[in-house]
């Protein structure tokens, strides 16, 4: 069976280079991934301990069929050198500086799925700002204030990506090694980017804003559809179907927000 270590080279020291070569080869992706997911199963641990630093890390990650990775990240405390959490030590209390390495998920302590509960994600939001926001710490040292502010716009930066849909489907599949390409897409289906034309035809030239309620109503469906096709691949692994769901994601929640400026100003952005 292929070690987690090989998995991760794959698919992270190539993966994020060579994405599309990995996605557009069926074959190859099978190769990789298929005796990973044949047992359901965790199938490896990986442990680091990285020597002459102050901050010491061991992590361990964990391969299953509905979630890629779940990182744990144990480190010792700035202050006063004992067992540290994400964001305080649990023995002095003190504030910790941020892990750019755990991911959003994590840091909002959320299951790492597409379907995500987005009022609880919210609440965890509002408990981990009042606990470590620059205001709770205006008296402090100036390494507590330091670390205050990073670590709120950490906890800011992950909420705002996990919260809607098109964001953490983006953000989901850049942490598989994935990435969508900037501007059009020219593997599309022609049929499909007619359809976009087509309605962005519709919102140019329509001056009702029946019609314009319409094509809404007609965009979130297409939207809901996408929403919970994305949510079954990334489940099943299929990372191929889940880019091409992503890109037409993109295109619908570009007509949506073009709505709401046509609600908002009464008019439609050519841009």
């Amino acid at each position: 069976m292929i070690t987690l270590y090989r998995l991760r080279f794959l698919l992270t020291s190539h993966g994020f280079k060579y994405a599309s070569k990995f996605i557009s080869n069926g074959q190859l992706l099978n190769l990789v991934l298929l005796p990973c997911f044949a047992s359901g199963k965790a199938v490896s641990s990986y442990r680091k301990d990285i020597h002459g630093v102050s901050h010491r890390k061991a992590v361990k990650v964990h391969l299953t069929l509905n979630s890629f990775s779940t990182v744990t990240v144990n480190r010792l405390c700035w202050k006063c050198g004992s067992s540290a959490e994400l964001f305080f030590c649990p023995s002095c209390n003190m504030i910790q500086p941020p892990d750019d390495k755990t991911n959003y998920f994590d840091i909002l302590k959320c299951e790492q799925t597409f379907s995500l509960d987005t009022q609880e994600l919210q609440k965890r939001y509002v408990e981990l700002q009042r606990a470590v926001h620059p205001d709770n710490f205006s008296q402090k040292s100036l390494k507590e204030q330091e670390y205050s502010e990073e670590q709120s716009a950490l906890v800011n930066k992950a909420y705002r990506t996990l919260q809607k849909p098109l964001s953490r489907a983006v953000y989901m599949l850049k942490l598989r090694g994935v990435l969508l390409e900037e501007g059009t897409d020219a593997t599309a289906d022609p049929a499909f980017l007619l359809e976009i034309m087509e309605i962005n035809e519709s919102l140019a030239e329509t001056c009702s804003q029946d019609e314009v309620s319409a094509i809404g109503r007609s965009v979130r469906e297409k939207l809901k559809d996408l929403t919970e096709r994305m949510n079954s691949s990334l489940n099943k692994g299929d990372l191929l179907t889940a880019k091409e769901l992503l890109a037409q994601m993109k295109y619908f929640t570009n007509i949506e927000e073009k709505m709401i400026m046509y609600s908002e100003s009464g008019s439609i952005s050519s841009a």
